[in-house]
């Protein structure tokens, strides 16, 4: 139950961010996205859901390339 809680409350902040159109609030919506992730993976892990268990890692590094880009890169022209 709690990681359907965690998983509602961070996919849906991380996917409603990623659609502002202010770029100072869509640079957090991958934070959010990370934050969703280890309760995707408990969920599907638990299920034995493994497709999707393996889908959270693209998952995982999708959200890890927008945090590189909006908070580690130098420039973002």
């Amino acid at each position: 139950m709690i990681e359907q809680i965690g998983i509602a409350l961070f996919g849906v902040t991380a996917i409603f961010l990623s659609q502002d159109i202010r770029a100072s609030y869509r640079k957090y919506a991958c934070i959010f996205g990370l934050l969703g992730q280890p309760f995707w993976f408990y969920a599907t892990y638990k299920s034995g859901q493994w497709g999707m268990f393996a889908l959270c890692f693209l998952y995982a590094f999708s959200w890890s390339r927008g945090l590189k880009t909006n908070w580690f890169s130098k420039s973002l022209a």
